[in-house]
């Protein structure tokens, strides 16, 4: 199975959401990950105009998302539920580590569906709503603040569920800038260019050729490091015939009282 056609088996399930942008929010998260089926579990709130805002171009998942009166009806036909709470139960399936719970998940979506569940913004998720699932997990978040975000939260999901679907490697974007480049620059351009630079560092007083110390072994050093290109040469060598002989208006006059 592809990596694409497991995800398409993950549904996202949100319990008793309040806020319509944090709906919107989800949807997006969502979407940029390859995720598309999102699932409302008694929301007390419409699916509205700021939902849509939220969304911010993930509409199909909006207009997809299925409505249930239980969480048991959206979980109908799931093999595996994954809950995420910030809060350790006494009672409820054993919190795992994020990581740790994508790669059997993804296993499992292998052959049926799965879902993660979200709880409300406020209380979280009911002891019973917990209980529906096999696992629990828990975003390891700054314990000072640990409140985050459900988009957030949905996001932080999605993208370890699609890292691990494509084994740390996920395909970029259909269409890649190509960076500019130009062809290295040969050796004897380069020391052209450093002669160039003595004879430029001399005419201005900064190097005393009688005095030289270590200043150009370090200068030899600092430009090895940046692996010069043929235009990169030919930019540097033409500021330094303007420090050589300056042109323009700013060398051609002097400020008021300047000597």
């Amino acid at each position: 199975m592809t990596p694409q056609a497991c995800l398409d088996r993950v549904r996202v399930v949100l319990c008793r959401t309040s806020h319509p942008g944090n709906i919107g929010a989800a949807a997006r998260a969502m979407k940029t990950m390859g995720l598309s089926r999102l699932c409302l579990v008694q929301p007390l709130c419409a699916v509205d105009e700021v939902a849509t805002a939220r969304a911010a171009g993930a509409d199909d998942v909006l207009a997809r998302a299925t409505t249930h009166a239980t969480l048991a009806d959206a979980l109908a036909g799931c093999v595996q539920a994954v809950a995420l709470s910030a809060r350790l139960r006494d009672l409820g399936p054993v919190a795992v580590g994020v990581r740790e719970a994508v790669v059997p998940l993804l296993a499992r979506a292998a052959s049926a569906d799965v879902a993660l569940v979200f709880g409300n913004e406020t209380s979280g998720l009911a002891n019973d709503e917990l209980q529906c699932c096999q696992q629990a997990v828990t975003i390891p978040s700054n314990p000072d603040y640990s409140s985050l975000n459900l988009g957030a939260a949905v996001q932080v999901m999605a993208y370890e569920l699609r890292m691990a679907a494509h084994g740390g490697a996920p395909p970029g974007p259909a269409t890649e800038a190509t960076p500019f480049s130009s062809p290295p620059a040969g050796i004897d351009e380069i020391e052209r260019f450093y002669a160039h630079l003595e004879r430029a560092l001399t005419h201005t007083g900064f190097h005393d050729p009688a005095r030289p110390r270590r200043l150009l072994p370090k200068l030899r050093r600092l430009f090895g490091r940046a692996g010069l290109e043929k235009d990169e040469i030919n930019i540097l060598r033409g500021i330094l015939d303007s420090i050589e002989k300056p042109t323009g208006p700013k060398h051609a006059e002097r400020e008021p009282g300047g000597k």
